[in-house]
């Protein structure tokens, strides 16, 4: 019978993603004074030592007593809705999963170094994006999974309530 939790695939993808989020950045740190960047794709994407003392996009700086009990509060309800809400749902099962991973790698780097380490620098289109970790990516990444999640969910209850 099928778990209907996955709870070994969806834990072991959250450990993977926060030691990947952590061993990028450590390797950032060790490596790269901040502001140093590297050009990986012409000005397209640059690899650029970066610390940010906000949330995202430079927000809220200086906050961190705010950044732990809104993460706390955060992972709280991400473990609420996975056993509640996510059973048989390997969408959300898979949104949260990626939310919670990022919300856990950028709370290490705020608890450990006070900031959190990006990395990440791209430009589309003459954009400057902020720059940004895997752990940003995993939270994007995780609500957009959310949303579509949200959006088909509702999509397929209209459609069983009107038959």
């Amino acid at each position: 019978m099928k778990n209907k939790y996955n709870y070994a695939v969806m834990g072991s993808l959250a450990i993977f993603l926060i030691f990947a989020d952590q061993l990028t950045k450590y390797i950032i740190v060790k490596t790269m004074q901040v502001g140093d960047s590297i050009s990986v794709v012409g000005d397209i994407l640059e690899i650029t030592s970066h610390r940010n003392h906000g949330a995202a996009w430079g927000m809220l700086q200086n906050q961190m007593w705010l950044f732990f009990i809104v993460t706390l509060v955060v992972l709280a309800m991400i473990i609420y809705f996975y056993i509640k809400e996510a059973s048989y749902k390997v969408l959300m099962q898979l949104g949260l999963t990626l939310v919670f991973a990022g919300a856990i790698g950028n709370f290490i780097d705020r608890l450990f170094r006070g900031s959190v380490v990006d990395f990440i620098d791209t430009k589309i289109i003459n954009y400057d994006f902020p720059i940004f970790n895997v752990a940003d990516a995993c939270l994007t990444i995780g609500v957009f999974v959310l949303i579509i999640e949200i959006l088909f969910n509702q999509k397929e209850e209209k459609q069983s309530g009107s038959l």
